[in-house]
């Protein structure tokens, strides 16, 4: 079994340090070095709205300074990663008033883009399209269902909304093929919330749960020559042993374990493998600030995934 070296994990430590805007500096502090979770939500509210959303490149591929539901997902899971559930902090209260507003959400869920992303540097992904809403918009709705299911008053107005698109997009598995890039995890997040018996009687969780097996299983690209330009991985829904996805899954879990070693470059970290496409000429500079971003952040997904899999030999 491969193992990232002692002195990897101190290369990558240090490019963190050296490179690494704040915010992703406190995630890899938590992560890696008991850092505390206080720091972290210290930095997050500084890019929160007073809608209660999050904008402001939080989500370094979309500079926005508005709040959307994508950005404010974004800053959900963080909190989640940092396992930082009290919903009664000044930062959740703003994520319920900016969820309860109903501010870009359509009949078929929250917006994946708005027209104000059109307005400022973005990946192509990021501009705004009514089309292209109905699909990529699966995977936030499917989410931040979830997040309103597992932690809000079910008597509450937003609750209830939030079941009934849940039943709606669970409904879509049966008639639809296509969830965009994030629908499977979206489903994936919605699953785990709706395990509870409490659900059983609202939506069907067996189908469901074969279902988004299946799906799981089919997108993940078992080319790994593929993986240096794209191509969904393992890690994309498996993040340690104990997910539900992993026994089908093992041996290219890791086969992305040992891949993840083996590339790593000196004195770096890993690189994303995506850029701003036919929008990098016009946000040159934007992009390569937005790359080394997501470097942090992936380094620190990257690590954790070795990490919950003993694949470091000196983690803090």
């Amino acid at each position: 079994m491969k193992i990232l070296s002692s002195e990897s994990y101190q290369h990558i430590r240090t490019w963190m340090y050296r490179n690494a805007r704040p915010l992703e500096l406190a995630l890899w502090q938590y992560s890696f070095e008991n850092g505390s979770k206080d720091n972290v939500i210290s930095i997050l509210t500084f890019y929160q709205n007073e809608d209660g959303g999050f904008g402001h490149s939080l989500e370094a591929d979309n500079w926005n300074p508005d709040s959307t539901p994508y950005t404010t997902l974004y800053a959900i899971n963080i909190l989640r990663l940092i396992g930082f559930n009290e919903l009664s902090h000044p930062i959740y209260q703003g994520i319920l008033r900016f969820l309860e507003s109903g501010v870009h959400l359509a009949e078929y869920g929250w917006l994946f883009s708005i027209p104000s992303n059109n307005e400022y540097p973005h990946a192509p992904w990021w501009t705004y399209n009514i089309e292209a809403n109905k699909t990529e918009s699966i995977g936030i709705t499917a989410e931040l269902a979830a997040f309103i299911l597992k932690n809000c008053d079910h008597n509450s107005e937003l609750y209830n909304k939030a079941l009934s698109i849940a039943k709606y997009i669970c409904e879509k598995l049966k008639i639809q093929s296509n969830f965009g890039d994030l629908g499977i995890n979206g489903y994936c997040v919605l699953l785990d919330v709706i395990k509870t018996e409490e659900y059983k009687a609202e939506i069907d969780y067996d189908y469901l749960h074969a279902t988004v097996k299946d799906l799981v299983y089919k997108s993940i690209e078992r080319d790994v020559s593929r993986w240096a330009v794209y191509g969904v991985r393992p890690s994309n829904y498996i993040t340690a042993p104990e997910s539900m996805f992993y026994k089908e899954n093992e041996d290219i879990v890791e086969t992305e374990l040992d891949y993840l070693i083996d590339t790593i470059p000196e004195n770096n970290v890993w690189g994303i493998t995506w850029t701003w496409f036919d929008n990098t000429p016009q946000y040159a500079k934007e992009f390569t600030i937005s790359e080394n971003w997501w470097k942090a952040y992936k380094a620190i997904e990257k690590g954790s995934f070795l990490r919950n899999f003993g694949r470091i030999a000196c983690p803090a």
